[in-house]
């Protein structure tokens, strides 16, 4: 087939990775002048076990399958990451009792290695931390996100697809047995494809109302959840990633560490409006306050504004969270259509397994 895929995020690229592997002709089409510009620029660049997610969820599933197939492929590919371990840790009962049903999760979605750890046990590892408990997932880790999209579009390039940057889609037309994309940009075309997907991300509600034949009241709502990241301007103290017990719309505050040794703190959830991606200084307040809860000796003045993400999320304060949406042909019955909505977290992680699934689909 000749298959558009609408965005080239680290979904976007991975499954038209995919599909380029089995032989079909594939074109990403791009609004802006490079790959991963938008969510994928603007993540904890973590590989996450798979423990948060109901079990049978294509989260649960993907994360879990989709980690798997990320080790391999950085192994493979040369890709920079490191499977540091992070602990998951509680500083009073409740959070105990939540930690406590997260590790129960995370044995029922198959996630390896997990284990329970007392207070002291925790410590032992991390003697600047304090909590009362902690779960310890040694299978999650951290990446080089960039390097990982580059290498997707390797692969893609090698087996014969191409990536077309500054490539806005404005619509999507029926045309015979299959679709016709009208783009935008200086160079404006009508391409003819036989299958199309939509790997927009926060792009990819608008997209789908701008498809000819796909019923609007498929279209799910999109909530925007900003994240906002602190460096901190002292010496790294942990070693493994330090999560707190999950807060509404998100994993809590917690510690990432990168590649070269820089730690920093976030996201937190901060619903929005519209796309704004300047971090308020003032929110290091509540960063404060979080973060002493399980690192006390977090210094006055530590906490610097570094960046913020989107979550193109499904569901909003106090609703329950939403699962990957991916609408195929079997549930919308156009051939050749696929839409992806809500691809959040654990977006990335969960790439390569989201690719086959797709392209199954197709």
């Amino acid at each position: 087939m000749d298959v558009l895929v609408i965005g080239a995020g680290v979904v976007g690229l991975a499954i038209a990775r995919a599909l380029a592997l089995r032989g079909h002709a594939v074109i990403v089409a791009e609004a802006t002048g490079g790959i991963g510009n938008g969510v994928s620029s603007r993540n904890s660049e973590v590989i996450h076990g798979g423990m948060y997610y109901p079990a049978d969820s294509l989260r649960a599933r993907h994360c879990v399958n989709g980690r798997r197939m990320l080790y391999d492929f950085c192994a493979s590919h040369g890709v920079p990451h490191r499977r540091c371990g992070k602990l998951i840790v509680a500083t009073n009962d409740l959070e105990q009792a939540k930690i406590e049903g997260i590790y129960e999760q995370g044995i029922a979605n198959g996630v390896e290695g997990l284990r329970f750890l007392t207070g002291e046990e925790a410590r032992a590892l991390e003697p600047h931390l304090a909590c009362t408990g902690a779960v310890l997932s040694p299978e999650t880790g951290i990446i080089d996100s960039h390097a990982f999209m580059l290498a997707l579009q390797g692969d893609l390039e090698d087996a014969g697809g191409v990536v077309a940057l500054r490539a806005p889609v404005e619509r999507i037309g029926r045309s015979g047995a299959g679709w016709e994309a009208h783009v935008g940009g200086a160079d404006p075309a009508i391409l003819p494809v036989d299958a199309v997907v939509n790997a927009a991300s926060l792009g990819a509600q608008g997209l789908a109302r701008a498809t000819e034949g796909y019923p609007a009241e498929r279209v799910p709502k999109l909530v925007l959840a900003k994240g906002n990241y602190f460096g901190c301007a002292v010496r790294p103290v942990f070693s493994h990633l330090i999560y707190p017990a999950p807060v509404d719309g998100g994993l809590g505050t917690h510690v990432t560490l990168d590649l070269s040794g820089r730690m920093r703190f976030g996201p937190d959830v901060e619903w929005i409006e519209r796309e704004v991606y300047e971090v308020d200084p003032k929110r290091a307040e509540s960063f404060y306050a979080s973060i002493r809860r399980y690192w006390p000796g977090l210094p006055d003045g530590a906490l610097v504004p570094d960046y913020s993400g989107i979550r193109p999320k499904l569901t909003g304060p106090g609703e329950k969270a939403a699962d990957f949406l991916i609408d195929g042909p079997a549930e919308h019955g156009l051939p050749g259509l696929v839409h992806l909505f809500g691809i959040e977290s654990p977006g990335l992680t969960s790439s390569l397994s989201l690719a086959e699934d797709v392209a199954e689909r197709l």
